[in-house]
């Protein structure tokens, strides 16, 4: 049995307010990384934040009586989670700690790229006049990586290329191939998920706090939680459910301008030309994959 649905661009008032919560929310979300990761390991930092915020919304949604996630629900729910989380998430928090904040924004640009890759190599690929977007984001994004400061540490480009691969490929699956609990359940089991096994990845890793944790930095981590985990990931995960893949990652280039902003702001965070230039190829690019796309989805 497989049922339909056609995902448009039309923008109610919910999907304007999860737009701009994905837009501004995750947008902050880089420089309040930055902070916590002053005092708390990468792993420890991700994970605990997944981990607390959908136990958090799983104890809600259970006061609420929501009927429990079945086997299959968890086990996709488990898959969404660990693709976009816990390889995702945990990928640009492990950059963050070698490259400034605005330059791993910059690169998730690519976001909406990899994206329409994606969803060509399961089936859809884009229509003749949006490959020349495909192209010129590959040419802003290997003009991003020859910067300096990715150039010279390759680690960060190979943690932010694995990241933005495993988050737009579970983005896409959970539109097209797998079947997660309805609503905020499956955001739950997903966050939960994804929580846990980075919180066993930071356990192998040896990772432990060093010292008191700041205050600043006790704040940007309870603000990921409540904001950037509780918020910003089920306005993600709703926009998935009601919109077309291009608006849902639109993101990718707005997070940018926050990210720059609010890392010049508040820690004094500079880009070289070379990858403002990269920047706006990227945006220039997203921009041609986004406009007037209409996609039917079908579930099985």
């Amino acid at each position: 049995m497989s049922r339909s649905k056609v995902i448009s661009d039309s923008l109610g008032a919910l999907t304007i307010a999860s737009l701009l919560a994905v837009y501004l929310i995750w947008g902050s979300t880089y420089v309040a990384i930055r902070y916590t990761l002053d005092s708390v390991p990468p792993f420890l930092l991700a994970g605990g934040r997944f981990l607390v915020a959908g136990a958090l919304l799983l104890g809600f949604l259970v006061v609420r009586r929501t009927p429990w996630p079945s086997a299959c629900e968890w086990r996709d729910g488990a898959i969404v989670g660990i693709l976009l989380l816990t390889i995702g998430n945990g990928g640009l928090v492990l950059s963050e700690t070698l490259v400034p904040t605005g330059l791993a924004a910059m690169f998730f640009a690519a976001t909406p790229l990899a994206a329409t890759l994606w969803a060509g190599a399961l089936g859809q690929w884009p229509r003749p006049w949006q490959w020349f977007g495909v192209l010129l984001g590959l040419a802003g994004v290997a003009i991003l990586v020859a910067g300096t400061q990715l150039k010279t540490d390759t680690r960060a480009a190979l943690y932010l290329t694995i990241a933005v691969a495993s988050w737009t490929l579970g983005s896409v699956l959970a539109q097209r191939r797998l079947r997660p609990a309805p609503g905020a359940m499956g955001f739950a089991t997903e966050m939960i998920a994804g929580g846990a096994v980075l919180m066993i990845l930071s356990v192998a890793a040896g990772e432990h706090l060093s010292g008191p944790i700041s205050p600043h930095a006790a704040i940007a981590w309870t603000y990921l939680v409540l904001a950037g985990s509780l918020l910003g990931f089920s306005a993600y995960m709703y926009l998935l459910e009601n919109v077309t893949p291009a608006l849902a990652m639109s993101y990718g280039y707005v997070n940018p301008v926050v990210a720059l902003f609010l890392g010049a702001l508040m820690r004094g965070e500079t880009l070289s030309p070379r990858e403002l230039v990269a920047s706006a190829i990227i945006v220039v690019s997203v921009l041609l994959l986004t406009v007037r796309r209409r996609i039917p989805l079908a579930k099985e």
